[in-house]
């Protein structure tokens, strides 16, 4: 049954990956600069972090650090100054709450969850005020509970 074209022979060196990345190497796209609402976001996101990492009254060198890791070596000095700012600043949760574009309040739950263990009473009050604040439901703070993988 041999009349079928056989594809071309790749060397066998040769990962997917390499050509793919040497498909973009001879092919490079323009950097895309973020719009202000994505750094908007990106910076209201970040700030429902720090202020869940604090929420238990002790912010640590090692919560500083899981931080600063999450946002990579890339980060210019405004970035490390807003930063650097918000981990002094005091935790305001009505403040967050009305920063939160209308649609996005899960997604600021979902980061504010990400950033603590959940393992003390300040740190669960901290999430219920923070759901509280925009009305999310029982159901969606489930769903990000469970999609997260962290007890409700």
């Amino acid at each position: 049954m041999g009349g079928a074209a056989k594809p071309a022979a790749t060397p066998s060196n040769a990962s997917f990956g390499h050509v793919l990345n040497s498909a973009f190497d001879a092919n490079p796209e323009p950097a895309i600069e973020p719009t202000a609402d994505q750094e908007a976001a990106a910076g209201l996101m970040l700030r429902a972090m720090i202020q869940a990492a604090k929420s238990d009254g002790n912010f640590d060198d090692a919560e500083r650090e899981k931080l600063i890791g999450q946002l990579g070596d890339e980060i210019d000095s405004n970035e490390a100054a807003f930063v650097q700012a918000e981990m002094k600043a005091p935790i305001d949760v009505d403040g967050l709450v009305g920063q939160v574009p209308r649609g996005m309040e899960p997604q600021v739950y979902a980061m504010s969850v990400i950033a603590i263990n959940l393992v003390s009473q300040a740190e669960a009050k901290y999430l219920h005020q923070l759901a509280q604040g925009p009305g999310l439901s029982v159901d969606t703070i489930n769903d990000v509970h469970a999609q997260l993988g962290v007890p409700s």
